[in-house]
């Protein structure tokens, strides 16, 4: 019964990393952020308009506390006010992969 809490954790870990393992594509990401995200985040340097209170994808690049399971995660997960994406593993990849080259 121990090894249940330690498999527990490997397949949580497992799902929130995996998007992350995956080699995401950037331009494929910019197209799926341009279509998703862009009514709320400036998602690149051509968008001129954007909700004010949110950060944008270049802002959210640079922070150094946000590691790619981490927004692999909200992305996986996503909570109010973010609506509910049901993103594929692929497009998550593809989406952190476009918010990497934004550094």
């Amino acid at each position: 019964m121990r090894g249940v809490p330690v498999l527990a954790s490997v397949v949580v870990l497992t799902l929130i990393a995996g998007p992350a393992l995956c080699a995401g594509n950037p331009e494929q990401g910019r197209r799926l952020a341009e279509r998703w995200c862009a009514s709320c985040h400036l998602v690149g340097p051509g968008q001129r308009q954007a909700l004010a209170d949110v950060p944008t994808f270049a802002s959210i690049a640079r922070r150094e506390d946000l590691s790619e399971s981490l927004l692999a995660a909200f992305l996986t997960a996503p909570h109010p006010p973010m609506p509910n994406l049901s993103l594929s593993r692929q497009e998550i990849a593809d989406v952190l992969a476009y918010i990497r080259s934004l550094r």
